[in-house]
């Protein structure tokens, strides 16, 4: 497959990925081509079962792929704008958590410009982009899900349960207002969760999409995040939701 061609339906299983369902013209004009060459590339890629096209229509269902492979190309700049902000909040020398999340995974390049850094993770992906004399790396073990590169499960939560003192950077699949931060696994919440509970400070990191739907598995309450990260303004209800609660708020306009 020519370069090109790649790229643009990469592009296109991007938009897909961010929008519960979305039009070939909006397609054919967020990609800048035309609707014919849209659809093409969408036959192509449902032949590859990547998309579902859904008939009598035009809208194509959002696929729930959360493998990190799948997770790392949707909303790739966004999650890059929520990485370098994020990393205003990480000083030199900090202990710091970091979730097995492609979001996450964005912040290496900009985190290993940071001296004197503790990282721990349950990420192996993570921690070989963090490969640098001045970061100290703690792998949490456990058992290894290929799919997500991490670790999870009672040894990765007895190991973790050990450690305190650390910002919490954590993943999550979705939010809710009512239900609160959530994951598409059991194991992946629990872990979250106890990462959670043991920091001196959580911050959840979150592109756009993930306010729209809250996930299967609670991970915790928004009582303990004090500081959420993002790439655009949320709706005026969420912005509202923060400031009652005192929650920090931090995309680029703000």
């Amino acid at each position: 497959m020519k370069p090109g061609i790649r790229q643009r339906r990469e592009r296109i299983l991007d938009e897909i990925f961010s929008k519960t369902d979305i039009s070939v013209p909006e397609l054919a004009s967020l990609v800048g081509t035309s609707e014919a060459t849209v659809r093409r590339d969408l036959h192509q890629l449902e032949g590859e079962d990547k998309i579902t096209l859904s008939h009598g229509s035009v809208a194509l269902k959002k696929i729930s792929d959360f493998s990190f492979l799948a997770k790392a190309k949707r909303n790739v700049d966004a999650k890059k704008v929520i990485a370098r902000l994020a990393v205003t909040l990480i000083n030199d020398n900090d202990h710091i958590f970091l979730g097995s999340g492609s979001t996450c995974y964005e912040m290496a390049p900009f985190l290993k410009r940071k001296a004197g850094l503790s990282v721990i993770t349950n990420s192996s992906r993570l921690a070989v982009a963090l490969d640098e004399p001045s970061i100290s790396i703690i792998l949490i073990g456990g058992r290894y899900r290929p799919d997500r590169m991490d670790m999870v499960g009672d040894l990765a939560q007895t190991a973790l349960d050990q450690l305190r003192g650390y910002k919490a950077l954590i993943s999550v699949d979705g939010v809710s207002m009512e239900f609160g931060l959530s994951a598409a696994d059991v194991e992946g919440a629990h872990l979250y969760r106890l990462a959670a509970r043991n920091a001196k400070e959580v911050i959840l990191p979150i592109d756009h999409t993930k306010f729209l739907a809250p996930s299967l598995c609670k991970i915790v309450e928004w009582d303990v995040v004090s500081t959420v990260i993002t790439d655009t303004a949320p709706p005026p209800e969420w912005i509202s939701f923060f400031q009652k609660r005192g929650i920090k708020l931090v995309y680029p306009e703000a």
